[in-house]
């Protein structure tokens, strides 16, 4: 997906939500981990729930703020993981999936921050710190659930 616009990239990261959810529950499907296949269910529906908040912010956010081009987006790059489910999350353990949820929403947290020093207009930042709040509000939570559970 090519992002232009703020648009662009609220949805780039609608879609990156919507398929770490569809490998999660691929992954879910194969694991033989009965630990791992729980923490694989509570991802995937906590992705389904953060694909939906993405989905809201679009429909809520200033008209102009979205239409607000991304410099520097590229220079940045992608959100480099392995979601594509090039490594099913079958193969991890409990441990190696918490690893890897928490890269990925790190480097999300990474590129919000750095794109509010970046945008032109107040309603641009202001658009990319509310995605950057919900990303770390949610990271927090997923922390101490995934905390809960290793003490099992």
């Amino acid at each position: 997906m090519e992002i232009k616009t703020f648009e662009d990239l609220i949805e780039w990261s609608r879609e990156l939500h919507h398929q770490m959810n569809r490998c999660m529950q691929s992954g879910m499907k194969a694991q033989t981990d009965e630990r791992a296949k729980e923490l694989l269910r509570y991802l995937a529906d906590h992705e389904k729930a953060l694909e939906e908040m993405v989905i809201s912010f679009e429909q809520k956010a200033d008209s102009k703020a979205l239409k607000t081009h991304v410099y520097d987006y590229l220079s940045n790059g992608p959100v480099t993981t392995h979601r594509t489910c090039n490594t099913p999350y079958d193969t991890l353990d409990y441990e190696g999936i918490s690893r890897e949820v928490f890269d990925y929403h790190t480097q999300l947290i990474d590129l919000y921050k750095s794109l509010i020093g970046k945008a032109e207009t107040a309603n641009a930042r202001e658009l990319m710190q509310s995605l950057l709040d919900m990303e770390e509000h949610e990271s927090m939570r997923l922390a101490k659930q995934i905390d809960a559970g290793r003490t099992l």
